[in-house]
């Protein structure tokens, strides 16, 4: 191994990184997630980190080592920032900023001691890359999210961090063997090669990751309405029927409101079908707002909405749609300006109910009660 140059290996390495993040981009397109964006940008400053550690061999040796391993520690950042928006939020976020700052500041002071600025950036490094490992690991719950390029990522991690801590041991405390980052010697020249190795995986890891996420947007489109936000019918009956066989395993209540705007047909005719697109997106709107957060809201066609009321009764459900009466009025005067108004049919799941679909029906039946009986109001179902 000591044959190998270590100079040759740092020049790969940022080769590597620059095609790896001048090619990201073009694979993933312009319109990308956040996410993304963090990952592109984590590439670019990971290899503008080796650019200047190469540098700091020939110009302004501690001006460029000290820029080196601020761009070390932002690279690691970032992808931090990246799994945040793939998994929700990370454990431990305080702590990576504080060491962020703290590595290449404490590198800098140290400069005139060469065993405690290789020791502190080292461990430090480290430190940040086990944050990342552990991130990479941290449960992600309401998140569809696949374990396999989250357990390599954090095996890239995990490798690099030890690594990275083997070489502040030897920089600290056994400077004769490492007396620069130039140094031929095993780990360090295990290290270079590794950073290869994960690069590779890494990026396959985040590929794998995009994909998720790219297939999660399109799941999330197929089951949304494209007016109004809520969920389309599809969408409403694939997660109201996981919400009623829950229901059903643990005999919880369950209520299920059908609501019709009132006069749809009329505001279409006499005010544009602009207008009626405005009265659905309101009225979808305060559904939203009105709901709770287990709560499911759906536009099942036209003018025709559902409310699926988890751990609700009657006085549950009546209550919902009070507050909904009451906003309603002064909402639409002042966001259309004219009266909008609604029929409901409200059904509470009973021991009849076998299936979604049954109360689902049931419902729909005191719908129709209630349009037959005047409209703007609400009718139970027997």
């Amino acid at each position: 191994m000591g044959s190998l140059s270590v100079l040759t290996i740092l020049v790969v390495t940022a080769t590597n990184l620059f095609m790896v993040a001048a090619a990201l981009p073009l694979l993933m397109g312009r319109h990308v997630s956040a996410s993304a964006r963090y990952v592109q940008a984590s590439l670019l400053v990971q290899a503008l980190s080796w650019v200047t550690i190469i540098a700091a061999g020939y110009w302004f040796d501690p001006f460029f080592s000290v820029l080196s391993i601020g761009f070390s520690s932002l690279a690691l950042l970032l992808v931090y920032r990246a799994l945040g928006g793939w998994l929700g939020p990370r454990p431990a976020e305080r702590w990576l900023l504080a060491l962020v700052v703290l590595t290449p500041l404490g590198y800098g002071l140290s400069w005139g001691n060469y065993q405690l600025r290789v020791g502190w950036s080292n461990f430090l490094l480290a430190a940040q890359m086990l944050i990342l490992a552990r991130a990479a690991l941290w449960p992600a719950p309401g998140r569809e999210v696949g374990a396999r390029w989250r357990w390599v990522l954090c095996g890239c991690y995990l490798a690099m961090a030890v690594l990275t801590a083997w070489r502040g041991v030897l920089g600290a405390f056994f400077t004769e063997l490492y007396p620069s980052f130039r140094s031929p010697h095993p780990v360090n020249i295990v290290a270079q090669i590794a950073i290869n190795v994960t690069l590779v995986l890494g990026t396959v890891a985040v590929l794998v990751a995009w994909r998720e996420e790219a297939e999660g947007q399109l799941r999330e489109l197929a089951m949304t309405d494209a007016l109004t936000g809520v969920l389309n019918r599809r969408g409403f009956n694939v997660r109201a029927e996981a919400m009623f066989a829950a229901a059903l395993r643990h005999k919880l209540p369950l209520s299920v409101l059908m609501l019709d705007i009132d006069h749809f047909k009329r505001i279409n005719d006499s005010r544009g079908h602009e207008a009626g697109d405005q009265a659905l997106r309101l009225f979808a709107r305060l559904l939203s707002d009105s709901r709770r957060g287990d709560d499911l809201a759906g536009r099942l066609g036209g003018e025709e909405f559902c409310v699926l009321l988890s751990h609700s009764d009657a006085a549950s459900a009546q209550a919902f749609d009070r507050r909904l009466r009451m906003q309603l009025p002064g909402a639409a005067l002042a966001a259309l300006g004219f009266p909008l108004d609604y029929s409901a049919g409200l059904a509470v799941r009973g021991a009849e109910d076998m299936t979604l679909a049954q109360l689902l029906a049931r419902a729909d039946a005191a719908l129709y009660q209630a349009k037959q009986r005047g409209r703007a109001r609400l009718e139970m179902a027997a």
